[in-house]
């Protein structure tokens, strides 16, 4: 089992900046808080958040983040591994790989794996069909999961075989050789001749070993298991396509054309402190013995707790079983006595979609200054207009591709879509349409699952494209 003579790491991203998205640097700052708590050092730990927040002009409480009502502040000695515009894909994704040459900082913290190490990933954002938001770029699914693909090839994530001895003088069984073949078995994603030659050898190389009576080597060098846990908006679609043979688990906040739920709204700082997936398991997580809970019955308490979104689950599922202090080591036992004795009150569940609406109620409501409560409410106006204008657009588009239902079933299946296509065409109607990067334009995200589906169904790239750039000359 992973982790058991390695390192725990452990990499958190809020990819969102600005006081309305709150709540995915509260996420990320009180995992950080749980992850340091367990006893992770700080060296194992990659932090990328804007940190826009803690000192805002706009947060009464300077240099102090909560995630859940009179909660704790979660900002103290949070690492400022990645902040402002280092905050990006390229960036997670290279630091991911431990790939320093790639990062664009200087002496970049990465992961560094190897041994029998395991590697906890934790992202909080906005998100759309396929995608994952950063402050001024966008995760695709493509680029994730190539990278998945990539770090598998590279025997990033085979599990350690080690050597085992027998009581008698410390010879290799037979059964010490079964146990190795039936561990080589499906332990590596391996899509290339020069790799399944090196399996050959290796199970070759044990067999004769025990012949001989003596212990195999440590098979591989590099190994590594990872879980995933992602927060956002139609985070399912990130994973359809996750491989089940490369010791990585992901598991996420809402289904494939699902809404997540943001949570905990704060009247004094008119915001939301957290969101309904992160809120869930980080309370699990302070709340139990690490090391008699798995991950199948962390899973099992979002499902019974969780009463919007639904949570889902991808790739190697034998990794249930692992406890989850293998990824995050020990909860303190004053934590679990202290957390088991709040209970778990989920509050305020607001659609990530209608988060910018409340607040902005919430303030005209609130506000006493005639001047201010003008502006606002044309504030508000304009943000309805901008809506209407990407549904109209959206709208038109689909319009376009005979027999496309407006309305309907959204159960496509997804595994087989060819994601770099749709990865083009979500870019072009990005660029040419409503750049979600830019604050307006941030709900036209929610309407990516149309191309999704129409490149699930087959429908060519180009014409796609070809639409997208009539709307945006109508």
């Amino acid at each position: 089992m992973g982790g058991a003579n390695g390192k725990q790491w452990v990499m958190l991203v809020a990819g969102s900046k600005s006081w309305k998205n709150y709540r995915h640097q509260a996420d990320v700052c009180h995992a950080y808080q749980i992850v340091h708590q367990n006893g992770i050092p700080d060296e194992q730990i990659v932090v990328m958040m804007y940190d826009d927040i803690a000192y805002n002009a706009e947060n009464p409480y300077p240099g102090k983040i909560i995630n859940k009502p009179n909660g704790p502040n979660v900002y103290p000695n949070v690492p400022k591994d990645y902040t402002g515009k280092e905050v990006t894909p390229e960036n997670f994704l290279a630091a991911l790989k431990g790939d320093s040459s790639a990062v664009k900082k200087s002496n970049p913290k990465v992961i560094t794996s190897g041994g029998n190490d395991t590697l906890f990933i934790y992202l909080s954002d906005h998100g759309g069909s396929n995608t994952f938001c950063f402050p001024k770029g966008t995760l695709h699914a493509h680029d994730l999961i190539e990278t998945i693909k990539e770090m598998a090839r590279n025997y990033k994530f085979s599990k350690v075989i080690q050597h085992r001895r027998s009581s008698a003088g410390g010879r290799a069984s037979y059964a010490d050789a079964h146990i190795h073949l039936s561990a080589l078995k499906c332990e590596a994603y391996v899509n290339t001749e020069k790799q399944e030659l090196h399996q050959f050898f290796n199970m070759i190389w044990i067999i004769s070993s025990c012949i001989i009576q003596q212990p195999p080597p440590l098979l591989l060098e590099k190994q590594i298991q990872m879980v995933i846990y992602m927060e956002s908006c139609e985070s399912g679609s990130m994973f359809t396509t996750l491989p089940d043979n490369v010791h990585v688990y992901a598991v996420t906040s809402a289904r494939a054309h699902e809404n997540g739920y943001a949570c905990y709204f704060d009247s004094v700082r008119k915001t939301y402190l957290s969101d309904e997936f992160s809120a869930v398991w980080m309370h699990y997580t302070e709340a139990n013995d690490l090391d008699k809970k798995t991950f199948r019955d962390q899973f099992s308490y979002l499902q019974e707790k969780m009463q919007k979104s639904h949570s889902c689950r991808f790739g190697d599922k034998t990794m249930c079983e692992d406890p989850i202090s293998v990824f995050v080591k020990y909860t303190p036992q004053s934590v679990q006595d202290k957390t088991r004795a709040e209970e778990l009150a989920l509050t305020h569940l607001t659609s990530n979609d209608e988060v910018p609406f409340k607040i902005l109620e919430h303030r005209i409501r609130t506000e006493t200054d005639a001047g201010k409560r003008q502006y606002l409410i044309r504030k508000q106006e304009t943000l309805h207009q901008t809506k209407a204008k990407i549904e109209g657009t959206v709208k038109a588009i689909k319009q376009q591709f005979p027999g496309f239902a407006l309305e309907g079933d959204l159960d496509d299946d997804y595994s087989q879509m060819d994601l770099h296509a749709f990865k083009t065409v979500a870019e072009h109607f990005r660029t040419t349409c409503f750049d979600w990067h830019e604050e307006e334009f941030q709900m036209a995200l929610s309407h990516t699952h149309v191309f999704a589906r129409l490149c699930a169904r087959g429908v060519e790239a180009e014409r796609c494209v070809h639409q997208n750039t009539i709307q945006q000359h109508l």
